[in-house]
């Protein structure tokens, strides 16, 4: 990135006080909101890579649509996430009573 693309402004330029952040150090910044981590804090996390996407013509019913997007944006990706929630419940074994 340039200087001149920093410093102009654009139809959609920023309110950030540019001159104030780039004056701070690493003492003036608040992070009492962002806790510490540590070993702990990583135990858990798994590492993935997001998998491509397929395009594809899908037919729904429109109150579904109209919800999903009611939602905002993102609604795809929403409606991927619950269909890969259903795709999870449906291929994990599930102790069934036996008769």
């Amino acid at each position: 990135m340039n200087e001149k693309s920093t410093t102009t402004s654009s139809p959609r330029s920023s309110r950030t006080n540019w001159t104030r952040i780039r004056q701070m150090t690493d003492t003036d910044i608040d992070y009492s909101d962002n806790p510490a981590e540590d070993e702990t804090f990583w135990a858990e996390a798994e590492w993935w890579m997001p998998v491509p996407k397929d395009r594809l013509s899908l037919r729904l019913d429109r109150d579904v649509v109209t919800w999903f997007k009611a939602q905002g944006p993102g609604y795809q990706s929403r409606m991927n996430a619950v269909l890969r929630a259903y795709m999870h419940h449906q291929t994990i074994p599930h102790n069934k009573p036996t008769k």
